[in-house]
């Protein structure tokens, strides 16, 4: 399983599928619809029914029951596209074999090193099969480390027609990175009842619980003269975006918080004095709290807007997904089976909170209740992420035993 894990991870991280943000078009890249159709391929190939792909990249595909019971479709899904927020455009991907536990050299001629002091995390990994970047891209393995578990799993099952099970649907989506993964998923073409994306990342992640988030866009205009003869003429846009983000709590950011605490997360600002763009994430667990926060930025512009005037400050805000858990929890079965499968197979669960958002955040309120499971991935969308090959083979294992448990509960019932 660990050989046909690395062959399939390392070809797959090879096709550059970062998506990019402010196009109307599905799959926002070519690169992901390049993917899309060698992952059809494969499936074909390995013997999965079904097989589908549209003209937006979306891929799926069935493993058919093997028993005559009636056992609940369930459905796992890994999405195509990687984050923008560093290069995957030529990925070169290293493999370190018996991991020793000290720092990895990534780049020699860059001096770029996956070192224990800035990821204490690493003797965590000694003895692992492990795949590291070169130092100039990010690896990908959030998510085709979740692909590569779903192929490898299906396989498996295929081969060893004696494990029972219902029927599986598998799907590999695009632009989960930029929110919209799952806008035009076809859940009933999908046909499955329950679903896990495989988007985790270190060992025994369980996750049915995400953000409520929203995005909010704020253009700030000006007046720019001469600065000799500014005064009482010049409004600078830049700093009435300073003075607006001095009015949000410092502490409530993301390099500030944990656990289920919320933020508001500035992630752009671009200006002159003219015109300025500020954009904001705002996120939080508790959907009272989510909505006390879009109110308070909302009422921090309309103060200023009665300083400068309500043409000089336009804010845009739109919700993206909210928690998933108000969708999973009168499910939650399917929680206690991903739990009990983890078990089965000596991994501890690490049931938590995800600081973010899946396709299953989406899918949940579209009717398909998505739990979240490890990959086995660190450090994603940057030039330190890696992929323990011994924890993907434990994470294709837990797709299986999932499989298994689904049938046997059905059987014993």
């Amino acid at each position: 399983m660990k050989k046909d894990l690395i062959e399939r991870f390392t070809r797959y991280v090879k096709v550059d599928t970062q998506s990019k943000e402010g196009t109307e078009q599905t799959p926002s890249t070519p690169g992901q619809l390049v993917l899309a159709n060698m992952l059809a391929e494969e499936l074909k190939e390995i013997g999965m029914s079904n097989v589908t792909i549209d003209q937006h990249g979306y891929v799926m595909a069935t493993l058919p029951s093997n028993i005559s019971k009636d056992v609940p479709a369930i459905g796992f899904l890994a999405h195509l596209d990687t984050s923008s927020d560093y290069t995957g455009k030529n990925v070169n991907p290293q493999l370190v074999e018996n991991y020793d536990g000290t720092d990895i050299i990534l780049n020699k001629e860059s001096n770029i090193v996956l070192s224990v002091r800035d990821f204490p995390e690493m003797p965590c990994y000694k003895g692992h099969t492990l795949i590291t970047t070169d130092g100039t891209t990010l690896l990908g393995a959030d998510d085709k480390a979740g692909i590569a578990e779903i192929m490898t799993a299906m396989e498996y099952l295929i081969k060893h027609p004696e494990i029972k099970h219902g029927m599986v649907r598998v799907a590999f989506t695009p632009d989960e990175e930029i929110s919209k993964g799952a806008d035009t998923f076809d859940v009933d073409a999908f046909g499955a009842q329950f679903a896990y994306t495989m988007d985790g990342g270190p060992l025994g992640e369980l996750e049915y619980e995400s953000f409520n988030a929203a995005e909010a866009l704020i253009t700030i205009k000006g007046r720019n003269v001469h600065p000799g003869t500014a005064k009482g003429k010049m409004i600078n846009s830049t700093k009435i975006a300073i003075e607006l983000n001095s009015k949000l709590p410092v502490e409530e950011a993301p390099e500030s918080t944990d656990g289920y605490e919320g933020f508001y997360h500035l992630y752009s600002m671009k200006g002159t004095i003219e015109l300025t763009t500020v954009s904001y994430l705002i996120r939080d667990f508790d959907k009272e709290n989510f909505n006390a926060r879009k109110a308070k930025l909302e009422n921090i512009v309309k103060d200023l807007q009665r300083t400068y005037g309500n043409d000089a400050i336009l804010l845009e805000m739109k919700d993206e997904y909210y928690n998933m858990k108000e969708k999973i929890e009168p499910v939650f079965e399917i929680v206690e089976i991903a739990k009990k499968a983890m078990e089965n197979l000596d991994i501890e669960p690490d049931i938590k909170p995800i600081r973010g958002g899946t396709d299953g955040s989406t899918l949940s309120f579209m009717g398909l209740p998505t739990p979240n499971i490890f990959t086995g991935g660190e450090n994603f969308h940057s030039k330190y992420e890696f992929a323990s090959v011994d924890n993907m083979a434990k994470a294709a294992n837990v797709i299986i035993e999932i499989v298994r448990l689904f049938a046997e509960k059905k059987i014993n019932d």
